[in-house]
C-alpha cells in the first residue's frame, strides 16, 4: 500500500492521477492521508519526515527500488518515479522520454509557479495590485498559447502519445476560468483539456479528498498559506 499524504490541490491531483492510470486504486492500492494547508498540517514534524519543503503531495512506498521504504516529495519527482515504477506514461526511447521530460520541466518550472502566482493575485491577496494581476494573467495567456501551438500537430502535449506530461499540466489547467482565460482563444488546447478530462482516472484522480476542501476565506488559513509561518525556520 502507497501511503499519499497530500490535499486537493493541482500538485495533489497530478499524484492521484498518475496512480490511478497507472492501475492503482484509491483504499486498495493506495492510501490518501489529508494534509489540511489551511490548517497547517503541513508544518507537522512527522510530515516534514518526509516532505522538508513543506508542500505536498509526499508518498511513501513500502517497496522501494531497493526492497526498502522510499519517501519523496516534490510532484514531478514522484511522477518519475511511479513512471519507472510500472514502466507506464514515459517512453523508453531517449528521444521520445526527452521530449515528454522537456513538457514536465515546462509545468514544473514555468506554469505551474505562473499559475499559482495568478491564483493569488486575482483570488487570495488581500488588496487588488493591478500590475500584478495583468502580470501574471498576461502570462497565463502566453503559456495557453504555447500550448495551444504546441497541441495544433499533436494529440497530447508530447506527441501522439499520453504522458506524465498530460498528467503534470492538465490539473493545472482545470481552473482556467479563475485564471481569466477563455477557451475559445485556444481551441487546440481546449480539445486536448477536453479529451484528457474525459479519462475516467483523471476523473477518479481529480476527486480525490475534495470533499475536505474548504474556501480560503478564514485569517487563520491565509497566514498558514501565505503569512509568516511559511518563513520560519524548522529542524
Amino acid at each position: 500500500m502507497i501511503d499519499v499524504y497530500s490535499w486537493p490541490t493541482p500538485n495533489g491531483h497530478k499524484v492521484h492521477i498518475m496512480l490511478e492510470e497507472c492501475g492503482y486504486r484509491l483504499d486498495r492500492d493506495w492510501v490518501a492521508h489529508p494534509i489540511d494547508i489551511g490548517a497547517g498540517d503541513q508544518f507537522g514534524s512527522e510530515f516534514l519526515e518526509i516532505s522538508p519543503n513543506n508542500k505536498i503531495p509526499a508518498i511513501t512506498d513500502p517497496h522501494g527500488p531497493d526492497g526498502k521504504p522510499i519517501h519523496l516529495f516534490e510532484s514531478g519527482a514522484i511522477l518519475l518515479y511511479l513512471a519507472g515504477k510500472t514502466g507506464k506514461f514515459l517512453p523508453k526511447t531517449t528521444r521520445a522520454k526527452y521530449e515528454v521530460l522537456q513538457w514536465l520541466m515546462f509545468q514544473m518550472g514555468g506554469l505551474g509557479p505562473m499559475l499559482g502566482q495568478n491564483h493569488h493575485f486575482r483570488l487570495y491577496a488581500p488588496e487588488k495590485i493591478e500590475y500584478a494581476v495583468n502580470r501574471y494573467t498576461n502570462e497565463a495567456k502566453r503559456l495557453y498559447g504555447v500550448l495551444d501551438s504546441q497541441l495544433k500537430d499533436n494529440p497530447y502535449i508530447a506527441g501522439k502519445t499520453y504522458s506524465i506530461a498530460d498528467i503534470a499540466i492538465y490539473p493545472w489547467t482545470r481552473n482556467w476560468k479563475n485564471q481569466g482565460m477563455n477557451l475559445d482563444d485556444y481551441p487546440y488546447f481546449k480539445r486536448w483539456f477536453d479529451l484528457v478530462g474525459e479519462r475516467p482516472a483523471v476523473k477518479r484522480g481529480c476527486e480525490v479528498l475534495t470533499a475536505l476542501r474548504k474556501p480560503l476565506h478564514d485569517d487563520k488559513a491565509r497566514e498558514q498559506l501565505f503569512g509568516s509561518t511559511q518563513y520560519q525556520k524548522r529542524k
